[in-house]
Formats: C-alpha cells, structure tokens, sequence
C-alpha cells in the first residue's frame, strides 16, 4: 500500500493538510511533521477519515507539540529525554485510536541540536558520551515496545550528509546510518526497521559503503519503507522524474509487500508523478 506523508502539503494546520491531500486523491496519509499544535486536531482527523475514507499511519514528529522541541530517545539530558518518551507514548496512544497499525521514529543522536538544524548542517560541539547515550536509546526503546499492544514500532535509519560529517570531522553524531550500524543495534534490542531509501543513498555516498548491495539486503528485511529522490549529498525530498538515478536503483522486488510512504515535499504535482512512477512499478 502506497501512502503519502502529511508533510508533502504546505498547509500549517494537520486538518487542512489531509483535506487538501483527500481532495487531491490520496487516501492513504502518513501522519508525521511540518505543522502546528491546535485544539481538537484528534477530533478533525476522526471526522475527515470518515468522511473520505482514509487510511493513517503515524510517524515521529506528530502529533505536534504545543510547545516545538527536537525528538531524541538517546539524549543523556534528562528532560529532553523524558519529553521524547512522553511524545512517544502520544504519538502511540494516536495511532491506535484512528486504527494506525504503525508508529515508526528516528534512531537518536550523539548531540542534542536546536529545532532549526532538523534536515539541514548541524552545528559542531561536544558529542555525548556515545556509550551512555547508545544504552539510554535502547532502554527508551524498550520501554516503549513493552508498552506497545496494539501497534508496531519501527526505527527509521538516519541520513548522514556530506556537509555533517566535514563539520564533524569523521565523528558521526547520528545512530543508524549504515548497514554496520544496523546489525550492531540488532545485537542490542528487538526492532523492526523504517528503511528510508533516500536517507541510506546520501549515508551510502559519505560513508563510502555500496549502496546496491546493502539496499537488497536491508529492503528484503523489512515491510515498511520511505521513499524520496536526492542528489546523493543531502536529504532534498524531491519528486521521482524518468532518469532519477535513485529510481532506477529501486526494483520491483523492493516493494512487493510493503507500506510505501512517499515524501515528496516539491508541490502536489510532482507528488502525484511519484505516486503513478511507483504505483507503476510495483503493478508493473
């Protein structure tokens, strides 16, 4: 099932956003950031699932807090730790009363950045203890999958761009960006992984590791994905066009049997080209 995230619309209110999406023809919506907190929002999502028939997923940054904060389940700052558990928790509680049967959340960082460096350069300073901070995401996660009944819980792969790792020299301040990373956490706790394509491609390009070979390994163990072009230096969001190198990486196997969400954040045109690029190929 093809879905699209509610961060491809621009509207600034989570109920403007499904609407406009519903009335462009999506049924299938992926929750997730991009707008602002407001009173009753639960109440619309009920009413606009039911009057156009819509299927949810929720995923990290939603619903929105009333007061803006950066998620980060290994932060060894206390409060910003407990924050992210409680977001968490909501965000659970949510999926399982609009009937989402998945909740998938970004693998933690080394730092704690400010809300305005989320997708973009992150300032150097001091990385955490990574240690400690790799042990407080697991038991964080942990908690979270114990409290769990009703819906799955999935970590999504971060991106590690380019200009992050000059900026760190080589320290990566990001869990989750490769394939070793990947199999290490394995070893540590019981996860379901969100494969993000276009974060594994830009990550595959700084890191150095084949992005063919561990895309075949990694997609084949998971059944949900997030898809999105790039040029391979930056997580960018853009539509799919006929010659995207990235597409042309993505096999029909890839997508047998699993939840696509598109984040295509380049207008509702192009979103709607992506869309038929992939319906296409998993028809196809």
């Amino acid at each position: 099932m093809i879905y699209v995230s509610s961060s491809c619309s621009k509207q600034k209110k989570i109920g403007a956003a499904i609407r406009e999406l519903a009335r462009n023809g999506f049924e299938n919506i992926e929750l997730s950031g991009g707008t602002k907190y407001y009173e009753g929002y639960e109440e619309d999502l009920l009413e606009l699932k039911d009057k156009y028939n819509l299927s949810y997923l929720v995923h990290n940054y939603f619903p929105p807090p009333k007061e803006d904060f950066v998620l980060n389940l290994a932060s060894l700052d206390d409060a910003i730790f407990e924050r992210s558990l409680a977001h968490f928790r909501k965000a659970i509680r949510l999926a399982s009363l609009l009937g989402a049967d998945k909740f998938g959340f970004h693998a933690g960082f080394y730092v704690d950045i400010s809300v305005e460096e989320i997708g973009k350069a992150i300032s150097a300073s001091n990385l955490s203890n990574t240690k400690q901070a790799y042990e407080r995401f697991c038991s964080g996660f942990n908690l979270i999958k114990n409290e769990s009944k009703e819906v799955e819980i999935y970590i999504e792969n971060n991106v590690y761009s380019k200009t992050n790792f000059d900026i760190y020299e080589q320290q990566n301040p990001l869990m989750l960006t490769s394939p070793a990373e990947y199999r290490e956490l394995q070893q540590h706790i019981d996860f379901k992984l969100l494969l993000d394509v276009a974060h594994l491609y830009v990550s595959s390009q700084t890191l150095g590791f084949d992005f063919d070979s561990h895309l075949d390994q990694m997609i084949m163990e998971t059944d949900y994905i997030h898809l999105s072009d790039n040029d391979g230096c930056h997580d960018q969001n853009v539509a799919f066009t006929s010659n995207s190198k990235l597409l042309n990486k993505i096999k029909k196997k890839h997508l047998n049997n699993k939840t696509i969400t598109l984040e295509i954040y380049t207008g509702l045109d192009s979103l709607k080209e992506s869309f038929d690029r992939i319906a296409d190929l998993v028809d196809g």
